[in-house]
C-alpha cells in the first residue's frame, strides 16, 4: 500500500512552539514499523514555521510575512535534523522536497516532482515533503503558494498514486458539531460525498501555530476522492491509530474514494 501521512503542527510542538519530542518520537516508530511491514510512505509535514518560532524565542506566530519567511527557513533546518535522526534510528534514509504552487501546476516541474518521488521510493526512502514557506508566500499570489498542507497532501497522493491519505490532526474526525464547543457533538465514522451541510459543519481555522481547519481538509478529501484514493481523518495525539487506518479499521473519519475515476 502506499500512504501519504500528513502530520499538523499542532501535532508536532507544544503550544510553544517547541517540539513534542514525546510525539514525534512515537510517529517516527510507527511510521517505521509500517514501512518494515512493506508499505511505501510519504510524510507531508507542517511545523516549520512553528518550531522557528520557537527556536527564534519568537512571542507567538508572526504577523509579518518577511518574518515568518524566517521562521519557517530556521524551523525547516530543525524539523528535517529531528526526522532524520529519528527515522535513521530505525535503519530509514529520509529525503526533503520542498514545493511551491508551480511545482504542481505547471506539467514539466510536476513531472519532475513525480520523477523524484517515485525514484526515492524505488530507492526505500521516505520522501518528506512541505510547502517551501521561505520564499511561497500569500504576498506572491494564488497562483504560486497552496497556503496550507491538508491541501498540499491531497496534492501530493494524487501526484503519487496513493492508496491512502491519513490527516493526524487535533481532533478525532469529522464531527456533526464542534465538540470543543458542543457535548452532544457526534463522530461521523464515513463519507461518500462532500455535500453543502458537510461543508457547514466545517469550522474555524485550526490552532495558534497552525493554519488548517476543517474546512481545508475538506478540500482535502474531495482532491483525494476524485482520484479514488481514500482520507482518513485521525487524532495525531495518538500515532499508535496509524496501525487500525492502514488495516481499514474504523478510526477517525474516512472519506471513500471514488473508484469509478481510478
Amino acid at each position: 500500500m502506499r500512504i501519504v501521512v500528513k502530520v499538523g503542527t499542532s501535532t508536532l510542538a507544544h503550544p510553544t512552539g517547541r517540539l513534542n519530542i514525546r510525539r514525534v518520537e512515537a510517529l517516527v516508530k510507527v511510521l517505521s514499523d509500517l514501512k518494515n511491514a512493506g508499505s511505501q510512505l510519504v510524510l507531508v509535514s507542517s511545523g516549520a514555521i512553528g518550531m522557528g518560532v520557537g527556536k527564534l524565542n519568537l512571542p507567538g506566530r508572526p504577523a509579518d510575512m518577511p518574518t515568518k519567511q524566517a521562521a519557517a527557513a530556521v524551523g525547516q533546518c530543525e524539523l528535517m535534523y529531528t526526522y532524520d535522526k529519528l527515522f535513521a534510528g530505525y535503519n530509514h534514509t529520509v529525503a526533503q522536497l520542498l514545493l511551491t504552487a508551480e511545482d504542481v501546476n505547471f506539467p514539466q516541474r510536476r513531472q519532475n516532482f513525480e520523477n523524484a518521488v517515485h525514484r526515492l521510493l524505488e530507492l526505500n526512502a521516505l520522501p518528506i515533503v512541505n510547502e517551501n514557506d521561505a520564499v511561497a508566500t500569500d504576498e506572491v499570489g494564488v497562483s504560486t503558494t497552496i497556503g496550507e498542507n491538508d491541501t498540499l497532501s491531497a496534492i501530493v497522493a494524487r501526484c503519487v498514486g496513493a492508496d491512502l491519505l491519513i490527516l493526524l490532526s487535533d481532533i478525532d474526525g469529522l464531527y456533526t458539531a464542534d465538540p470543543r464547543k458542543d457535548g452532544g457533538a457526534k463522530l461521523i465514522p464515513e463519507v461518500r460525498e462532500i455535500t453543502p451541510e458537510l461543508r457547514a459543519l466545517a469550522g474555524s481555522p485550526g490552532s495558534a501555530l497552525g493554519t488548517g481547519g476543517m474546512a481545508t481538509k475538506l478540500n482535502a478529501a474531495e482532491i483525494a476522492m476524485a482520484c479514488g484514493c481514500d482520507m482518513v481523518i485521525a487524532n495525531g495525539q495518538r500515532p499508535e491509530l496509524l496501525y487500525d487506518v492502514a488495516e481499514g479499521k474504523h478510526t477517525g473519519t474516512r472519506f471513500i474514494g471514488r473508484r469509478d475515476r481510478i
